[in-house]
């Protein structure tokens, strides 16, 4: 797939998470790179079969002094080929970039593991998130 249908993907995904997650994210960048790398992989402690499908790079809401209005966005990056090679068709592709961006902004809220495994497992199950 290519990175502009891919990213046609994400910006679908997007109107699938929570309305508040989509409403109260400022200053994140999304980004799109094809996989991570042997380095992060082993940073993060991660190895096969395990994946990653994306990254929350930044300082959460919550832990923010009141200094950092001059800050770079904070990162969301997803991992393209990851996904694509997790992903069983177009539709689970939308849902695993939709859970992925859920997880990562629940990090960026400052979310406990807990909460953001709450939101996915109500997202999974079809269950209204828009209150969340």
């Amino acid at each position: 797939m290519t990175r502009e249908a891919f990213n046609r993907l994400v910006e679908e995904a997007l109107q699938d998470i929570p309305r508040r997650f989509r409403e109260e994210i400022k200053n994140v960048a999304i980004v799109v790179e094809d996989e991570p790398s042997p380095e992060l992989l082993a940073e993060m402690e991660i190895e096969p079969p395990d994946s990653l499908y994306g990254l929350y790079q930044g300082t959460p809401l919550p832990q923010r002094s009141w200094g950092h209005g001059n800050a770079l966005p904070d990162r969301v990056t997803l991992f393209q080929g990851t996904i694509e090679e997790d992903a069983e068709d177009h539709e689970d592709m939308i849902v695993s970039i939709a859970e992925t961006l859920i997880h990562e902004l629940g990090h960026y809220f400052g979310m406990s593991e807990e909460q953001i495994e709450e939101i996915e497992d109500k997202y999974w199950n079809g269950e209204s998130v828009e209150d969340l």
